[in-house]
């Protein structure tokens, strides 16, 4: 079980015992948790400098709004059709529950490597422009809700602000940023260099709050900027305990969010609605991702877009304070985001075995039977270089076997008599399966263990 299903049951037990819904305590409970998608969002940026950006420009804008769109359109004629819910809430709730979790799914690609697969990086694409659509879909519940302003003075607000703060954060914050980065590390204090990333995320989340926009999109453009200098590994490495202490408590505060009785006596509904909304978003992206991508990859980013987002908590918690949302119903729809959101580590930490019954593939890890070998030889790659050394200690009767992440190649090597698996070295199964602490060598002969051809469909 994923450790964030510990954290969500956590948060549940605590504010059922000492009983703390509705106090003031969760409200600074949520600011806290709320940074924890600021620091996961900073981490996404330094991973996403603005060349790779550009390359994903199809993937992020126009799959991202096709997925957004579609999945909204339906949602909402079967809320307002279906269960006669009325037009504001129908829209409120489609454009919420067209939102996928950001901080699980992300967390999972990162901590996988699956971040640079191709459904990896579609997949992440897509929920960056969700992060993006969270701003207008706030606009819009402000304007439902704002009877002195109209639809065109809040665009012009926005837009303007919009333009403000990117203008200030590639051009004036970009240099403050590297200059800030240059000082801090030639003083050589370790702590001087930490409170300088801490400032700079913290101080960029709260300058686009002001503006009108999230935390986590200013701290995702300052994130940005980081990854075009020579800071980013060392800025990545230095703040990953907060992000995931911070992260533990945004997954703690969504447990503090289940009403155990209401959810035990509604569960039936929960559940159908739940499912439902899976099923249409998994259907639309699959669709979606079909068109350019092989059917594997594209049941892949389904299954892992297919929740709904931890965003959709701000949407139903600001929709029901402004009275444009009934309270019971989004106590209901937060039921249904939080059930998304426990059941969401189960599927994606067993993606590859979910997919598999959708599409027959070679997948990894938790397939390749612990050998029994020991003092063995393990090398990584079949290419020229590997097959060279793989004949070479055949001819020496050495012990070894093969780890490729090119299908071709392990076909090859088993078609010689060698054994050979598909899998990544990087990931802990496989190297449990593979027993490397018990080899006498490890021989890597692959330019680099990370490539976008992981996955490879057979023929």
């Amino acid at each position: 079980m994923s450790h964030i299903i510990g954290y969500i049951i956590t948060g549940t037990i605590i504010t059922s015992l000492f009983d703390l819904n509705g106090t003031s305590d969760l409200h600074i409970l949520d600011l806290i948790a709320e940074f924890g998608i600021v620091f996961l969002m900073f981490t996404i940026g330094l991973e996403m400098p603005i060349n790779k950006l550009k390359k994903m420009k199809e993937i992020l804008f126009v799959n991202g709004s096709i997925q957004v769109g579609v999945s909204a359109v339906i949602i909402y004629l079967l809320a307002k059709y279906i269960f006669d819910i009325d037009t504001t809430s129908s829209i409120i709730i489609a454009l919420a529950f067209s939102l996928s979790s950001t901080a699980i799914v992300l967390t999972y690609l990162k901590q996988s490597k699956d971040i640079h697969t191709p459904y990896g990086e579609k997949s992440t694409a897509i929920l960056v422009f969700q992060d993006l659509a969270v701003i207008p879909i706030l606009l819009l519940i402000s304007f439902l809700s704002n009877d002195t302003l109209s639809l065109g003075e809040i665009l012009t607000n926005t837009f303007l602000s919009a333009l403000l703060i990117i203008l200030f954060m590639f051009t004036i914050g970009k240099k403050i940023l590297n200059w800030f980065l240059d000082f801090s590390s030639r003083t050589r204090i370790e702590e001087l260099f930490l409170a300088s990333i801490l400032s700079i995320v913290i101080g960029t989340s709260l300058l686009a709050h002001q503006l009108g926009f999230t935390y986590s999109l200013g701290a995702f453009i300052a994130g940005m900027i980081i990854s075009e200098t020579n800071y980013h590994i060392k800025v990545e490495s230095d703040i990953s305990s907060y992000k995931d202490l911070l992260l533990g408590a945004f997954f703690f505060s969504v447990g503090t969010k289940i009403d155990v009785p209401y959810l035990l006596s509604n569960i039936h509904y929960v559940f159908l609605i739940f499912f439902g909304v899976m099923v249409i978003k998994a259907v639309v992206i699959y669709l979606l991702m079909l068109a350019k991508s092989n059917k594997s990859d594209s049941v892949k980013s389904a299954l892992a877009l297919c929740q709904i987002g931890e965003f959709s908590f701000a949407v139903f918690a600001l929709a029901a304070n402004d009275n444009i949302l009934d309270k019971d119903l989004a106590s209901f729809l937060i039921l249904v985001t939080v059930l998304s959101m426990i059941l969401t580590p189960f599927i994606v930490n067993n993606i590859y075995k979910i997919a598999s019954f959708f599409v027959v593939e070679f997948y990894e890890s938790d397939k390749i039977t612990p050998i029994n070998r020991r003092n063995h030889t393990i090398i990584c790659g079949y290419a020229i270089l590997g097959r060279i050394i793989a004949h070479e200690l055949n001819k020496q009767n050495k012990s070894f076997v093969i780890i490729s992440d090119n299908l071709k190649h392990v076909l090859l090597a088993r078609k010689n008599g060698f054994m050979a698996y598909f899998g990544h070295l990087e990931k802990l199964p496989v190297l449990e399966s593979l027993k490397v602490d018990e080899a006498s060598n490890i021989i890597i002969t692959t330019n680099s263990l990370i490539k976008k051809d992981l996955f490879v469909k057979p023929f």
